[in-house]
């Protein structure tokens, strides 16, 4: 049997120590076709910088032939083009390289696992046995160092804006030197904490605090169960509030080095009590979980608590219609989508179907007849103008329904319209410019593919599916979006003719009853709803009464040419 080789950030190992300022660190940085090796995208560029005591002592830069066709997106993000990379070296020739570059390092990256994962990947691929470097990755120790009143969140581009005078651009070597002043800047702040070895800045955020060691009790008579546990203060307030497989497991994780939040320390600290609510499935206890969160608001809780801060998007019923953003979808002929986000993410998509149809922008309402003069858009030819009687009523019907085919069923129309405008700005070098319109694109896009999900499951007044489990079959049944029973079919009982039919008509009678609501929005919290759409669409899951039918993937087709991959976005 081969040895076992601790991973670098095992807690319980001894490693001895070495001095941050005597270590030789090798910062890289990659620029790929898309998110994930796994299917398929691949590398176009490898940037790094050797770094010890403070001081460049190389750089290695090169671009990488991925022997397939850039993405558009890619090509905006970071101005990389088939044509650049015609020439480049293929990675059975660049890997090499790159790994006697940065032999005898530490590797560092900003969200390390997406780099060395690629590069883990394309050493699998070459037979190539990775040398099993060491990892820092900056991004969990910029969380752990800096506070919130410093930066808003852990981008490379946040930052380097703080930390370093090099400003990241997508390109490889340019990305890796920001890291380098970042990690610089990390390690400063580490003095504080007495943290002066590779090996502590590994550990340092797995110790246990006092007021975890003394709150251990409150895990005590927790079942070991999947469901969903609420963290309460000394007046009964929730403060907290989770789901795991295993209800005694997790909580008992909360007071020992595995948790280094510094929210959940705080939270610990004000915790004098654990309820737990045991659940018949995983995807109960994470319905629960919202439904709960919901309810209580409570202040530790970052995700979830307020499903009321949403935007959609509503095309009017009435004579001359336009698109509005609405806080919530109201009764009516009018057409809806969403829900966004943010209001920003509204207004881009917003933008969006302004620049692809020609309806009018104004707000309030016109009359039926022409009663004033046309505005600034009209004379640009951005609007049909409707209001100086440029325009039969029917005609501007017509492009109305143009706008709801592609808010409601497929937005090529304007997939095809901005691909042709972000072909010409990137002709034009005009990257940025382009790179907005991707993003307004991926706004629109992203909520007409919700909206076609969430309707999905809106309209059917029952769905019961099941899926294997260990002990027999999880069986749910969803009414409108909401789930209004769960259990485990026992195995005994599915394989015994005849009995399953009445399990069934069991459960259904202590099932929730439940009321359609304005579609498409469903009967519950939105993260409910798709929660319950992720599990039906799960591998093995199969339908026993109901004719749901997951969506036409249209959008989602669309989807792909425009949106860059959210972990690449979130932390570039």
């Amino acid at each position: 049997m081969a040895p076992h080789q601790p991973a670098f950030d095992d807690p319980d190992i001894d490693w001895g120590g070495r001095p941050l300022h005597d270590t030789t660190f090798c910062v890289v940085d990659l620029e790929t076709t898309g998110g994930s090796p796994a299917k398929g995208s691949r590398i176009t560029e490898i940037g790094a910088v050797k770094v010890r005591g403070g001081q460049i002592l190389g750089e290695f830069q090169t671009l990488v032939n991925p022997d397939q066709l850039i993405p558009a997106f890619i090509t905006v993000l970071t101005g990389i083009t088939d044509q650049m990379l015609i020439e480049a070296p293929r990675i059975a020739e660049a890997l090499p390289s790159f790994l006697e570059f940065a032999h005898g390092t530490v590797l560092v990256a900003h969200n390390a696992p997406f780099d060395v994962g690629f590069l883990k990947h394309a050493s699998k691929e070459l037979g190539i046995t990775w040398p099993g470097f060491d990892v820092i990755d900056t991004v969990p120790l910029a969380r752990r160092v800096l506070l919130r009143d410093e930066v808003p969140n852990v981008k490379l581009a946040t930052l380097a804006a703080r930390f370093s005078p090099v400003q990241p651009d997508h390109r490889a070597l340019t990305d890796a030197r920001a890291t380098v002043d970042v990690l610089h800047a990390l390690f400063e702040r580490l003095g504080t904490w007495n943290v002066a070895t590779v090996e502590d800045v590994a550990t340092f955020t797995a110790k246990v605090t006092p007021q975890q060691r003394r709150k251990r009790h409150l895990a005590d008579n927790v079942p070991d169960a999947p469901g969903v546990y609420l963290f309460r203060d000394a007046r009964d307030e929730v403060l907290y509030v989770g789901t795991s497989r295993s209800l005694r497991t997790r909580v008992r994780s909360y007071f020992t080095k595995a948790e280094t939040r510094t929210r959940m320390g705080e939270m610990i600290a004000l915790a004098e009590r654990v309820d737990t609510v045991v659940c018949a499935t995983d995807t109960e206890a994470r319905v629960r979980e919202l439904r709960l969160i919901d309810r209580h608001r409570p202040p530790y809780n970052r995700r979830s608590k307020f499903p009321d801060r949403l935007s959609w998007l509503r095309l009017t019923d009435e004579p001359w219609p336009r698109v509005s953003i609405v806080r919530k979808v109201t009764e009516g002929a009018a057409t809806h989508i969403g829900p966004f986000g943010s209001r920003r993410q509204a207004e881009a998509a917003l933008a969006t179907l302004h620049d692809a149809f020609r309806i009018r922008q104004c707000t309030g309402r016109l009359p039926i007849l022409p009663s004033r003069a046309a505005c600034v858009l009209a004379e640009l030819g951005q609007c049909l103008s409707p209001c100086d009687g440029a325009i039969s009523p029917a005609d501007y019907l017509h492009e109305v329904g143009r706008v709801r085919t592609a808010m409601t069923a497929d937005p090529v129309e304007v997939v095809t319209h901005l691909e042709r405008r972000m072909a010409h700005l990137a002709e034009s070098q005009r990257f940025e410019d382009a790179a907005v319109l991707r993003d307004r694109a991926a706004s629109l896009i992203r909520a007409v593919r919700r909206t076609q999900r969430l309707d999905s499951l809106a309209r059917e007044p029952e769905v019961i599916a099941a899926a294997p489990h260990q002990d027999g079959w999880q069986v749910h049944v969803i009414r409108h979006g909401r789930l209004a029973a769960a259990a485990i079919l026992p195995r005994q009982v599915a394989t015994t003719r005849g009995a399953t039919a009445g399990w069934v008509d069991t459960l259904l009678s202590t099932a929730e009853t439940v009321e359609p609501a304005l579609r498409p929005v469903p009967s519950a919290l939105i993260e409910e709803t798709e929660t319950l759409l992720r599990w039906l669409e799960s591998p093995g899951v199969r339908m026993v009464r109901g004719a749901w039918q997951s969506p036409w993937p249209a959008a989602a087709r669309h989807l792909e040419r425009f949106d860059v991959d959210l972990e690449v976005a979130r932390l570039a």
